[in-house]
Protein backbone atom coordinates (compact mmCIF):
# COMPACT_ATOMS: atom_id res chain seq x y z
CA UNK A 1 0.00 0.00 0.00
CA UNK A 2 3.11 2.25 1.22
CA UNK A 3 4.43 1.25 -2.30
CA UNK A 4 0.96 2.72 -4.35
CA UNK A 5 0.76 6.04 -2.29
CA UNK A 6 4.38 6.53 -3.36
CA UNK A 7 3.30 6.64 -6.68
CA UNK A 8 0.54 8.50 -6.12
CA UNK A 9 1.94 11.36 -4.87
CA UNK A 10 5.10 11.16 -7.70
CA UNK A 11 2.28 11.68 -10.41
CA UNK A 12 0.35 14.35 -8.77
CA UNK A 13 3.92 16.24 -8.00
CA UNK A 14 4.83 16.13 -11.62
CA UNK A 15 0.79 17.15 -12.59
CA UNK A 16 1.09 19.88 -10.47
CA UNK A 17 4.60 20.75 -11.82
CA UNK A 18 3.79 20.75 -15.22
CA UNK A 19 0.76 22.54 -14.76
CA UNK A 20 3.02 25.60 -13.12
CA UNK A 21 5.55 25.85 -15.65
CA UNK A 22 5.15 28.77 -18.03
CA UNK A 23 4.22 28.32 -21.07
CA UNK A 24 6.84 27.56 -23.81
CA UNK A 25 9.10 27.01 -20.51
CA UNK A 26 9.70 23.07 -21.68
CA UNK A 27 11.18 24.56 -25.41
CA UNK A 28 14.18 26.35 -23.26
CA UNK A 29 16.33 23.70 -24.73
CA UNK A 30 14.75 23.27 -27.84
CA UNK A 31 16.30 25.19 -30.57
CA UNK A 32 14.11 25.19 -33.45
CA UNK A 33 11.42 26.70 -31.03
CA UNK A 34 14.04 29.56 -29.81
CA UNK A 35 14.84 30.31 -34.10
CA UNK A 36 11.37 30.68 -34.42
CA UNK A 37 10.76 33.12 -30.93
CA UNK A 38 14.23 34.89 -32.36
CA UNK A 39 13.02 36.50 -35.71
CA UNK A 40 14.48 39.03 -36.77
CA UNK A 41 14.97 42.02 -39.13
CA UNK A 42 17.23 43.39 -40.93
CA UNK A 43 16.67 47.31 -42.83
CA UNK A 44 19.29 47.64 -45.89
CA UNK A 45 19.12 50.52 -47.59
CA UNK A 46 21.10 52.69 -50.26
CA UNK A 47 20.52 55.95 -50.28
CA UNK A 48 21.81 58.56 -52.18
CA UNK A 49 20.25 62.44 -50.93
CA UNK A 50 18.84 60.69 -47.64
CA UNK A 51 15.44 60.75 -48.38
CA UNK A 52 16.04 56.92 -48.10
CA UNK A 53 17.24 57.09 -45.21
CA UNK A 54 14.92 58.72 -43.60
CA UNK A 55 12.57 55.91 -44.89
CA UNK A 56 14.46 52.89 -43.33
CA UNK A 57 14.83 54.58 -39.97
CA UNK A 58 10.89 54.82 -39.87
CA UNK A 59 10.46 51.27 -41.13
CA UNK A 60 13.37 50.06 -38.50
CA UNK A 61 11.17 51.75 -35.72
CA UNK A 62 8.17 50.09 -37.27
CA UNK A 63 9.71 46.64 -37.09
CA UNK A 64 12.06 47.16 -34.72
CA UNK A 65 14.98 46.23 -37.17
CA UNK A 66 18.66 46.93 -37.44
CA UNK A 67 19.69 48.85 -39.49
CA UNK A 68 22.22 48.92 -42.78
CA UNK A 69 23.48 51.19 -44.55
CA UNK A 70 24.58 49.90 -48.19
CA UNK A 71 27.78 52.55 -48.86
CA UNK A 72 28.96 53.11 -52.14
CA UNK A 73 33.05 52.57 -52.09
CA UNK A 74 33.00 55.92 -53.88
CA UNK A 75 30.41 57.88 -52.80
CA UNK A 76 28.38 59.63 -55.27
CA UNK A 77 28.67 63.48 -55.90
CA UNK A 78 25.78 65.73 -57.22
CA UNK A 79 26.89 65.84 -61.08
CA UNK A 80 27.29 62.06 -60.77
CA UNK A 81 23.31 61.66 -59.38
CA UNK A 82 22.38 64.23 -61.83
CA UNK A 83 20.13 62.58 -64.43
CA UNK A 84 19.95 65.21 -66.93
CA UNK A 85 23.16 64.34 -67.85
CA UNK A 86 23.85 61.36 -70.25
CA UNK A 87 27.32 61.19 -68.86
CA UNK A 88 26.65 61.11 -65.25
CA UNK A 89 27.88 58.17 -63.06
CA UNK A 90 24.78 57.12 -62.18
CA UNK A 91 23.42 57.43 -66.25
CA UNK A 92 26.18 55.26 -66.95
CA UNK A 93 25.53 52.34 -64.05
CA UNK A 94 21.94 52.48 -65.66
CA UNK A 95 22.41 52.36 -69.06
CA UNK A 96 24.86 49.10 -68.20
CA UNK A 97 22.42 46.36 -66.56
CA UNK A 98 25.62 44.50 -66.13
CA UNK A 99 27.38 47.05 -63.91
CA UNK A 100 28.08 46.20 -59.89
CA UNK A 101 29.16 49.39 -58.21
CA UNK A 102 31.46 48.43 -54.87
CA UNK A 103 30.25 49.09 -52.01
CA UNK A 104 31.96 49.22 -48.48
CA UNK A 105 32.00 45.56 -46.32
CA UNK A 106 29.43 43.14 -46.33
CA UNK A 107 26.59 42.92 -43.38
CA UNK A 108 29.37 40.25 -41.97
CA UNK A 109 25.85 38.93 -39.42
CA UNK A 110 23.32 38.29 -42.74
CA UNK A 111 22.78 35.28 -41.33
CA UNK A 112 21.37 36.02 -38.18
CA UNK A 113 17.95 37.45 -40.01
CA UNK A 114 14.82 36.30 -41.28
CA UNK A 115 13.43 38.96 -42.98
CA UNK A 116 15.35 41.69 -45.23
CA UNK A 117 14.09 44.97 -46.59
CA UNK A 118 16.01 46.21 -49.33
CA UNK A 119 15.62 50.34 -49.85
CA UNK A 120 16.26 52.35 -52.26
CA UNK A 121 15.71 55.50 -54.64
CA UNK A 122 14.23 54.79 -57.38
CA UNK A 123 16.22 55.35 -60.37
CA UNK A 124 14.96 54.83 -64.27
CA UNK A 125 12.06 53.12 -62.92
CA UNK A 126 13.84 50.45 -61.57
CA UNK A 127 16.60 49.67 -58.68
CA UNK A 128 19.99 51.25 -58.87
CA UNK A 129 22.38 48.71 -59.73
CA UNK A 130 24.37 48.93 -56.41
CA UNK A 131 21.13 47.38 -54.86
CA UNK A 132 22.29 44.10 -57.22
CA UNK A 133 25.87 44.41 -55.87
CA UNK A 134 24.27 43.93 -52.16
CA UNK A 135 22.14 41.56 -53.17
CA UNK A 136 25.15 39.21 -54.73
CA UNK A 137 27.20 40.08 -52.42
CA UNK A 138 24.89 38.07 -49.50
CA UNK A 139 23.67 34.56 -48.92
CA UNK A 140 19.85 35.73 -48.42
CA UNK A 141 18.54 32.00 -48.92
CA UNK A 142 16.02 30.99 -46.28
CA UNK A 143 14.82 34.88 -45.53
CA UNK A 144 12.02 36.82 -47.20
CA UNK A 145 13.06 39.67 -49.01
CA UNK A 146 10.98 42.77 -49.01
CA UNK A 147 11.49 45.86 -50.79
CA UNK A 148 10.94 49.34 -50.26
CA UNK A 149 11.79 52.70 -51.94
CA UNK A 150 11.44 56.39 -52.03
CA UNK A 151 10.87 58.01 -55.58
CA UNK A 152 10.09 61.32 -56.96
CA UNK A 153 7.21 60.31 -59.55
CA UNK A 154 7.86 56.04 -60.02
CA UNK A 155 5.69 53.36 -58.21
CA UNK A 156 8.07 50.73 -56.34
CA UNK A 157 5.99 47.80 -58.31
CA UNK A 158 8.10 48.02 -61.39
CA UNK A 159 11.52 47.63 -59.25
CA UNK A 160 9.79 44.63 -57.18
CA UNK A 161 9.13 43.11 -60.40
CA UNK A 162 12.34 43.92 -61.69
CA UNK A 163 14.54 42.11 -58.55
CA UNK A 164 11.88 39.38 -58.54
CA UNK A 165 12.75 38.44 -62.07
CA UNK A 166 16.77 38.99 -62.01
CA UNK A 167 16.76 37.20 -58.07
CA UNK A 168 14.04 34.40 -58.84
CA UNK A 169 16.28 31.67 -56.70
CA UNK A 170 14.80 34.07 -53.67
CA UNK A 171 11.27 34.60 -51.27
CA UNK A 172 10.29 38.03 -51.97
CA UNK A 173 7.16 39.54 -49.82
CA UNK A 174 5.54 42.78 -49.90
CA UNK A 175 7.35 46.04 -51.58
CA UNK A 176 6.41 49.78 -50.03
CA UNK A 177 6.89 53.28 -51.70
CA UNK A 178 7.77 55.59 -49.10
CA UNK A 179 7.85 59.01 -50.02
Amino acid sequence: MKYITSIIAACCIMITACAQSPKGADNQNNPKTNQKEMKKTLIAYFSATGNTKAAAQKLAKEFNADLYEITPEVLYTAADLDWRDKTSRSTLEMKDKSSRPAIKGKCENIADYDTVWIGFPVWWYTAPTIVNTFIEAHDLSGKVLNVFATSGGSGVEPCAADLKKAYPQYNWGESRLMN
